[in-house]
């Protein structure tokens, strides 16, 4: 890339967020380069930002925002069309990009003691019909309590969730952290990864890892009969009421383990949780037991809370890209692109949320379409 600071400094508005991008790999031969990347990267950010959803849109937003642009970066050949656009992000390292994203959220954005939920998301319309190829599924790292995006990954074509978790871990900084993950994520090797990063987890227990589940599953019945006599506990109930529906959810963490068989096969192992929810809709009850594992050493009155900040990542991340992003509906598909869009959107979500404003986020990106000056001051954050 070019000088990011000597090109920023020189027109008088700095473009901090660019110099975490600088290393990343231009493939193009240099000498038929007209549009730098880093002012693709500046035009498709804001354009994004402004309401932009396709590189249609991000190509109209530089025709018709020269001026505006060109108070950060110079624009000398002034800004690509969107085919020209589509081929930039198509080639573009995802991985890379991956890299130098994470890099610019930990620069801002501390995580210990922080929840960081780990789940996965497919951009539907993101299929190939040529190869019959399904579309990508991003899995993503989410900083619960302050409802930014710390990281994400592509899941490999022919491969899963399991093995794309560890990548992303292997990415992050999350010391301090307690990790939750659903219970696709609740394999020793995960653990192990999180514990090596010097974080604790919080996975979700299923049938997906049976002895352990049967096993925990069998202690908590008896338990429950005999009141948890003979076990070390600590307890919580909590109560929430919204749109007509009632849920009691007592939290019993299970702090000694010598009962368990092979607990040491799960590095850093502490704790069982169980949770026992009551749900009432009208006259309607429901009851519902969920089992996780953990190697915090939390009681149960902040271990309830840190799972149900687990769903943080569902409705304030998964949601949010769908109808405000309109992601489901983005018909990026050729190679890299629709990771390195679905990054890039990931981008324009953290500054959206970092914004001092109370605007709602979908008012947010109309104000930065309207205003110059509000849309500068984001990049700025």
């Amino acid at each position: 890339m070019d000088d990011i600071e000597v090109a920023s400094g020189a027109l008088g508005e700095s473009v901090v967020f660019l110099d975490y991008f600088a290393e990343l790999p231009d493939i193009r031969q240099s000498s038929k380069v007209l549009y730098p990347l880093n002012e693709v990267l500046l035009l498709s950010l804001l354009a994004v930002l402004a309401g932009a959803e396709t590189f249609v849109d991000i190509a109209r937003f530089g025709a018709k925002k020269l001026a505006f642009l060109s108070r950060f970066l110079p624009f000398s050949s002034g800004t690509p069309s969107h085919d020209h656009l589509g081929d930039i992000f198509a080639t573009m390292d995802a991985e890379q990009f991956g890299r130098c994203f994470v890099a610019w959220v930990a620069s801002h954005t501390g995580v210990s003691g922080e929840v960081i939920a780990i789940d996965g998301k497919s951009v539907r319309r993101s299929y190939q019909k040529p190869g019959n190829k399904a579309p990508i599924h991003m899995i993503s790292a989410f900083a619960a309590r302050q409802r930014l995006v710390l990281g994400q990954v592509k899941v490999d074509e022919k491969s899963n969730e399991i093995t794309a978790i560890p990548k992303l871990l292997a990415l992050m900084d999350i010391e301090g952290a307690i990790v939750t993950i659903d219970a696709m994520g609740c394999q020793r090797a995960i653990a192990k990864a999180i514990i090596e990063k010097k974080a604790d987890y919080l996975l979700a227990l299923k049938g997906n890892q049976s002895t352990l589940h049967h096993d925990v599953a069998l202690y908590v019945n008896e338990q429950k009969g005999c009141g948890f006599a003979d076990s070390q506990i600590s307890q919580h109930t909590s109560v929430d009421g919204d749109h007509g529906r009632i849920e009691t959810r007592n939290t019993i963490v299970i702090h000694n383990l010598d009962w368990l068989e092979n607990c040491d096969a799960w590095h850093g192992l502490k704790a069982i949780v169980v949770v026992q929810a009551t749900r009432e809709i009208g006259s309607k009850t429901e009851h519902e037991t969920r089992l996780y594992i953990t190697s915090s050493s939390l009681q149960a009155a902040e271990l309830g809370p840190n799972i149900r900040s687990h769903w943080a990542i569902e409705n304030s991340l998964h949601w949010v890209m769908d109808m405000v992003f309109r992601d489901d509906e983005c018909r990026v598909r050729t190679r890299h692109a629709p990771a390195n869009f679905s990054t890039l959107k990931h981008m324009a979500l953290n500054l959206l949320r970092r914004s001092p404003s109370k605007d709602s986020l979908r008012l947010k990106r109309k104000v930065a379409a309207w205003d110059d000056d509000f849309l500068a001051t984001l990049i700025s954050l």
